[in-house]
């Protein structure tokens, strides 16, 4: 009876070091990491950069079947407030089979042109061979239905006069105009979370990854990349092993509409992990802590982690029902199945359409969903290079 007993109590302290240790990795995720960085940051005071410096600018637009937004979205782009001999727009049309390239042609700017890619081999393919057809000293990547703050480029290109920097992310905004998405608050807010880390990040030092529908590279400095790679998560990895800093540019900003279901943003996020893996993979050698020291820091920190995140839950979940006849352990067990029952619930039900902040559960449960199912993806060597247009 007292062997019993003292098993007992070992498998009950197990599981509360268990439980403790998988909601200690969690906080420090998502609480910790930005807490340090604000700290960090606060040490590192560096001056706005004024708009003055105007380098050639090439804006490269990657499109598949783009024929709803790409007119509105070259019209946008050639009203921007820039220099009109100092920037041109390519669209690369991947494949497009329908109106894509024949509104392109149809514009009678000479800054625009096309490049057409028969065979469609994937948007960081596009950007590879758009690359070689620029003429900018600065290419700016974007999507056709991003759309940018008037003076975005002055705000990106400013930063160049700086020999230094290599690359310059702009900002996301994420917006639902209808508030019909079930994960459109979530979106917004996560987006704003990410925001803040590269503001931190480039203040401290530079960044690890940039936002992809508004993000620009010396041309000079252009790695071409696998298919399969995250062109802006892994570019700048590139950009900051060849020695250049990447910066973060909030004034920047690009306006993308959310996605109008979980199951469009489980496909989004599930193809942005397991391209964002498989672009640390190839250059895996800056995780390694004694000779990147900062870099490694950051990229276990905020990808390596966060992809891990849904291991962390499930541990948490299954300790905490161990746990479950301790009264405290009971109330959290209690409070994480109400969390993950309204994230189901939302699925069937717009519970959002009510408030708004319900619908953070379900956007939560869609982003470690996706992360799992991304690393399993990877294990049995699964490829994302072609992507859809989700948006119409």
């Amino acid at each position: 009876m007292v062997s019993w007993a003292g098993a007992h109590l070992s498998l009950v302290s197990a599981a509360k070091v268990i439980f403790w240790a998988s909601a200690g990795m969690l906080m420090y995720v998502y609480l910790g990491y930005p807490a340090l960085l604000v700290l960090l940051a606060s040490f590192c005071r560096r001056p706005s950069k004024q708009p003055g410096y105007y380098p050639t600018i090439s804006v490269l637009i990657a499109a598949y079947n783009e024929e709803t937004h790409i007119g509105q979205k070259l019209a946008e782009t050639l009203a921007l407030e820039y220099p009109l001999d100092k920037m041109e727009i390519l669209v690369v049309s991947d494949g497009s089979a329908d109106r894509t390239d024949e509104i392109v042609k149809s514009c009678q700017d000479p800054r625009v042109k096309l490049l057409r890619i028969d065979a469609r081999r994937g948007k960081t393919n596009a950007q590879n061979e758009g690359v070689k057809q620029c003429r900018g000293e600065v290419i700016v990547f974007s999507d056709a239905t991003a759309v940018y703050h008037p003076k975005a480029l002055q705000y990106l290109a400013c930063h160049y006069e700086d020999a230094q920097v290599g690359a310059v992310s702009g900002r996301y905004q994420y917006f639902d105009p209808q508030g019909e998405s079930p994960t459109g608050l979530g979106s917004v807010a996560f987006w704003n979370y990410e925001n803040l880390i590269k503001k931190l990040q480039s203040r401290i030092s530079t960044l690890t990854g940039c936002s992809g529908c508004i993000y620009s590279v010396r041309k000079s400095i252009y790695t071409p990349l696998p298919a399969a790679s995250c062109s802006d998560l892994v570019e700048p990895l590139h950009v900051v092993r060849n020695g250049y800093r990447v910066m973060f540019e909030d004034r920047a900003l690009a306006y993308e509409e959310t996605t109008k279901s979980s199951g469009e943003e489980f496909g989004m996020r599930v193809r942005v992990v397991t391209r964002g893996i498989r672009g640390i993979l190839s250059v895996h050698e800056l995780l390694n802590f004694w000779k990147h020291g900062w870099i490694s820091f950051q990229l276990i920190s905020h990808k390596v982690l966060r992809w891990l995140v849904p291991f962390s839950l499930i541990v948490l979940l299954l300790s905490n029902a161990a746990l479950v006849k301790i009264p405290v352990y009971r109330l959290l067990f209690v409070l994480q199945i109400l969390f993950y029952s309204f994230g189901l619930l939302s699925m069937l039900i717009p519970l959002h359409r009510r408030w708004k902040p319900l619908g953070i559960p379900l956007y939560f449960c869609t982003l470690n969903a996706a992360a799992l199912f991304g690393i399993f993806e990877i294990l049995r060597g699964q490829k994302y290079v072609v992507w859809e247009t989700i948006r119409k």
